[in-house]
């Protein structure tokens, strides 16, 4: 009686990144605009959002980045004058400044 093997199924091909066999890795990402280039992108998206007053937390969320994350950016915006802040409780809120309304047009 002779015994019948079973060919194992080739497991998929790797996600296509970085290496020799795919090439440099593509970053997914929209469109690239001056003032992502200019900002970075997570500070141009963050001051997008600040069209509307925001939280730390909140942008956070809306981002999917962590509080630490926005903080930060949030840090170096305020002190180049493209947003302003303000305490409204244990809140601290964040809004663009005309001069970043101006860089953001």
């Amino acid at each position: 009686m002779r015994t019948e093997r079973r060919r194992r199924a080739r497991p998929p091909d790797p996600v296509p990144g970085p290496g020799p066999r795919h090439g440099p890795a593509l970053r997914p990402a929209g469109p690239p605009t001056a003032l992502a280039d200019l900002l970075g992108r997570t500070r141009a998206r963050i001051l997008a959002l600040l069209a509307e007053l925001g939280s730390t937390t909140g942008l956070a969320h809306r981002l999917g980045v962590s509080t630490g994350t926005v903080s930060r950016h949030l840090g170096v915006l305020h002190r180049a004058g493209l947003v302003t802040r303000a305490r409204h409780g244990h809140l601290v809120l964040y809004l663009r400044s005309p001069l970043g309304d101006q860089l953001s047009a």
